[in-house]
């Protein structure tokens, strides 16, 4: 099935600009939102230019401002005349050792990692069910397999709930309408990784991307990506000790 409207959060750089543009060159129908809008115009202006003959509606949206995001999502799938396909994608890297008196720092990525990835579940959910079906794609990340120490420490948390909130939907929906894919990224060249000390196994955006979009549109339940090396390298951070988890930080 070709999902030829795809709303996608956290949209304005990174992967999610990166998802942009591998979907639009598709020619796929785009709703893009971001709390920096002048990001997504520049975006929009770029799409637009490249490839015409797609539709992409923009929108600003803090998906921490909860009460805006069910709003926000109904004015896009409006623009567009409805939403096939929805990427909650939307997140933050900070973070700080656990007791260091940064809590504030830790408390954001929760925050934005998870109870607003709830709160764009909930709402595209909603939507799907109305329409009687849908593809709901959830960005986590390999570290929400294991927790880590440092300061990837509520990072690592935040994913493992995105991770455990989509196990539970893809079985809710197990024999549909609803599809469900949990996506969990490797090292991924974008803003939030450009301050991380793992650069061993970074791959640039442009490759990180073509694995997710290759892994969307398989409609995947649950893939680490790319997966070379990152799907054997899962299977491993399951296996080792607490100490060593240090490695994949």
């Amino acid at each position: 099935m070709t999902r030829q409207k795809i709303l996608i959060t956290g949209a304005s750089s990174g992967l999610g600009a990166g998802m942009a543009r591998a979907f639009a060159a598709q020619g796929r129908d785009l709703a893009l939102c971001a709390r920096r809008i002048d990001r997504l115009d520049g975006l929009k202006a770029e799409l637009l230019e490249r490839y015409p003959a797609v539709k992409v509606a923009v929108a600003a949206l803090d998906v921490n401002d909860h009460e805006q995001v069910p709003k926000v999502f109904a004015e896009l799938s409006d623009s567009l005349g409805g939403i096939d396909r929805i990427i909650v994608n939307a997140g933050v890297g900070k973070g700080a050792p656990l007791g260091s008196g940064k809590l504030w720092a830790n408390k954001a990525t929760i925050e934005t990692n998870l109870v607003a990835a709830l709160v764009q579940i909930e709402t595209a959910i909603e939507m799907f069910k109305e329409a009687g079906s849908g593809h709901l794609v959830l960005v986590s990340s390999v570290l929400g397999n294991k927790g880590v120490p440092g300061v990837k420490a509520a990072y690592a948390a935040s994913k493992a709930g995105v991770s455990s909130l989509g196990e539970s939907l893809r079985a809710e929906y197990a024999r549909g309408p609803i599809k469900v894919t949990v996506l969990e990224p490797g090292y991924i060249e974008s803003e939030m990784t450009a301050k991380s000390a793992s650069t061993l196994l970074m791959v640039n955006n442009e490759t990180g991307v073509r694995a997710m979009v290759a892994a969307i549109e398989r409609e995947s339940g649950r893939a680490a990506v790319p997966w070379w090396p990152w799907a054997p390298l899962v299977q491993l951070m399951k296996l080792v000790p607490p100490p060593l988890t240090r490695l994949f930080a």
